[in-house]
């Protein structure tokens, strides 16, 4: 089933897939998540789309993770 990253509904349950896209929509949900201070960079999109199986949840997680070492 593919999934409207530009329009659906998101949460931190949101198992990010093969057709994910980094949408104003993800970026908005993020940005909630995490501060104003969040951006995406080559490393983190890296990360994002290596096969593992993660939600966006588990996505702020890390950016947050990654903010504080």
């Amino acid at each position: 089933m593919h999934f409207d990253w530009h329009g659906g509904q998101i949460g931190r349950g949101t198992i990010i897939d093969a057709g994910y896209r980094n949408t104003q929509n993800v970026r908005r949900f993020l940005l909630a998540q995490c501060g104003p201070a969040f951006k995406l960079d080559r490393d983190f999109i890296a990360w994002i789309r290596s096969g593992v199986p993660v939600t966006l949840g588990d996505v702020a997680d890390e950016w947050l993770r990654r903010q504080h070492r």
